[in-house]
């Protein structure tokens, strides 16, 4: 009898397994002859055997972490590991309103928690509704006006559920019974009996610290459905409940992502004053402070695979990066993506500390509170000796310039084949593919998107550039360090960065950075140079820094910056230069995104494949470097600077003793800067 191959799961190869066994017997004859009834019986039982063998092998993925596919199954294992996945984020908003009491007696209003607003208009076809999970309770000033300021309101309907403890079912179970619940925004109270007025507030397990055999805790786990279950302590670790305590559990159900941008609503809360009399009007003054951020579904199964085995690592201690880039998650659940790495990888090293970026759910940085709330939170867990410390983002853009052929002949017009390829690259810029750190930009992905965009589309000969924000200190000396992370291009021996305009002090008029490569063509040394004309520059000031071409790294002497051309929000500089590889990486603490302000399209009709131009005698070439000016943005020239006129981009900074201000002269055409979505770093 021949050998089988018994991990083959293939139909026909288990037939021919099984008509090799069958040789062996000479009693069947006809096993090899299609329309025999033997065949049939063999085509049965290969078809039985895939089915055996398919489910086989799906119930052993089914048991580890990293091959299981159906949810139930990963927060199963998960749960073996200590990890909880993260429920549905409930959108929030930030609003502020009054309440005229005036004519009562009443010395204090509150807002009961339930639900509070309702959003204005229909998004699709839904109305979302906006609950509080706690009472609000503000006095009545001397006009008789209770102010209401800076409350969050989150999406979705408020839910209380009770339960009375029995002792007679040991196996009683604390269920949330409705799917879609908001785990950060569950309350848990306990009360000695159902009639009692007193109740002890519940708090969520975090860790073994100081938990004791009263600690009022309770343990929190995912079950089918995307509902979750509560649990108390057994005496031992966390207070134990006893027949006839009375359980209360509220929370709030949302729509998750689906509620975000929401910023007109109208009031329908329940108001009571002082004395626990409704008031049913009054209300005025809704202000939105804050739209609707932050709403998030349900941890994908993706991400439960990527942190389970993490968190599980790191046994609750930050030690090395990848315990950071776990553990903070955990305690900052807006973060969208963590980076972390040790300061030994620095040049020149910083020893004892990791750096540790984070980019937040609909954020571009976090603020100064948050950083020291999270820190303050990592204490728990750093070993003595390292010092975390967190900086603010820096993005790395990616921009490109196509030049894409279609044939004109399959193609309505050059516009509508633009649009198509535009839309795919937009979905490929906000794919997770590049918002984040470490991702990569793949150049034969991004080719083939623009080839399969239409099927008129012949090819495309794309150039990539890549680009970093500086943010100066306005009328202040500082030195700075940009690093690209990606070796740079020589593209000649002078002029390989671009940069945007700006003003430093004792230089009239605009400035750039340009560059000249030394004779080992690593290096070179940075200067400061004007524009007679757009293809004329003159050096005003040299070794004013450094380049290093293969470490894609800036640095730049002391220097006082006065003011930038660029202002999105903050003065920024602009840093463009030709990556070494078209395959650009976000490496450490960078942030790489597609910049879809910077990507342009440019349409050529392909005259040989529409067979206009057979012989290819009129066909036109595109070059296959970048080709740009010296600088970004409109060329701000020399002679501009005794003109006075009226520019979209003046900022005006104040100096360090704050006296006189000090203004770039403006050119003599309106311009508009592109470039960048508003999120930007250094």
């Amino acid at each position: 009898m021949a050998l089988v191959n018994f991990t083959d799961l293939d139909f026909d190869q288990i037939k021919e397994s099984i008509k090799d066994y069958l040789k062996a017997n000479s009693n069947f004859t006809d096993y090899d002859f299609e329309g025999s009834n033997l065949s049939t019986i063999i085509n049965t039982l290969a078809y039985n055997s895939y089915i055996s063998s398919y489910n086989a092998n799906m119930a052993s993925n089914e048991v580890f972490i990293d091959s299981a596919t159906l949810r139930e199954n990963v927060v199963s294992l998960a749960r073996n590991i200590g990890y909880v996945p993260r429920s549905r984020k409930a959108a929030s908003a930030n609003v502020s309103f009054t309440v005229n009491v005036s004519g009562t007696t009443a010395v204090s209003v509150t807002l009961k928690s339930g639900l509070a607003f309702v959003s204005n208009k229909k998004f699709g076809n839904t109305t979302y509704v906006f609950s509080i999970p706690n009472d609000i309770t503000v006095p009545v000033d001397s006009s008789g006006f209770a102010n209401f300021l800076n409350v969050d309101i989150f999406e979705g309907t408020y839910v209380k559920q009770t339960y009375t403890v029995s002792s007679r079912n040991p196996d009683q179970k604390y269920i949330i019974p409705n799917g879609g619940a908001d785990t950060s925004l569950v309350r848990v109270n306990v009360k000695p009996s159902s009639t009692s007025s007193v109740s002890r507030k519940y708090i969520p397990f975090n860790g073994l610290y100081d938990l004791g055999p009263n600690s009022p805790i309770y343990f929190l786990q995912e079950i089918e459905g995307e509902r979750y279950e509560i649990m108390f302590g057994d005496g031992i670790f966390g207070a134990k409940l006893e027949e006839p305590n009375f359980v209360e559990i509220s929370y709030i159900t949302s729509h998750g992502a689906d509620a975000n941008n929401i910023d007109s609503f109208t009031f329908s809360g329940s108001l009571v004053d002082n004395k626990g009399n409704a008031m049913s009007s009054g209300v005025s003054l809704i202000t939105t402070n804050i739209k609707t951020f932050g709403g998030k579904d349900i941890e994908s199964v993706e991400s439960i695979k990527k942190y389970a085995p993490q968190i599980y690592a790191s046994q609750n201690r930050a030690v090395t990066a990848a315990d950071y880039e776990a553990l903070i998650p955990m305690i900052y659940p807006e973060s969208e993506s963590v980076s972390a790495f040790g300061g030994e990888e620095l040049n020149p090293p910083a020893y004892g500390k990791v750096f540790i970026s984070i980019k937040p759910n609909n954020g571009v940085y976090v603020s100064t509170s948050i950083k020291e709330n999270v820190l303050n939170q990592l204490r728990k867990y750093t070993v003595a000796g390292i010092v975390p410390e967190i900086t603010d983002l820096k993005y790395l853009y990616v921009e490109s310039v196509s030049n894409i052929y279609y044939n004109s002949n399959l193609a309505p017009s050059g516009s509508f084949v633009k649009a198509q390829v535009a839309a795919n690259l937009t979905n490929y810029a906000n794919s997770q593919e590049l918002n984040d750190f470490g991702a990569r930009f793949k150049y034969s992905k991004y080719l083939n998107i623009i080839d399969n965009s239409h099927q008129s589309v012949t090819s495309n000969i794309t150039t990539i550039d890549m680009r970093r924000d500086l943010r100066p200190l306005i009328n202040q000396f500082a030195e700075y360090e940009i690093c690209f992370g990606n070796r740079f291009h020589i593209k000649s021996a002078t002029y390989n960065i671009r940069t945007s305009g700006f003003g430093v002090s004792g230089i009239s008029g605009c400035v750039y950075l340009g560059d000249t490569v030394n004779s080992d063509n690593k290096t070179g040394s940075l200067f400061l140079f004007k524009l007679n004309s757009p293809t004329e520059p003159v050096i005003v000031k040299n070794n004013v820094g450094i380049i290093d071409y293969e470490k894609g790294e800036i640095k730049i002497n002391p220097l006082k910056i006065i003011e930038t051309k660029v202002n999105r929000g903050t003065p920024l500089i602009e840093i463009s230069a030709c990556p070494y590889s078209n395959d650009v990486i976000g490496l450490q603490d960078l942030y790489l995104q597609l910049d879809m302000a910077n990507v342009s399209c440019n349409m050529i009709p392909d005259n040989i494949s529409s067979g206009e131009d057979i012989s290819g005698s009129n066909y036109t070439v595109s070059s296959s470097y970048f080709k740009g000016g010296l600088v970004r943005g409109t060329p701000f020239l020399t002679s501009d600077v005794a003109t006075t006129n009226t520019v979209t981009q003046t900022t005006t900074t104040t100096t360090a003793n704050r006296g006189t201000t000090t203004t770039l002269t403006p050119t003599t055409t309106t311009t508009s800067f592109t470039g960048g979505s508003g999120t930007s770093g250094y």
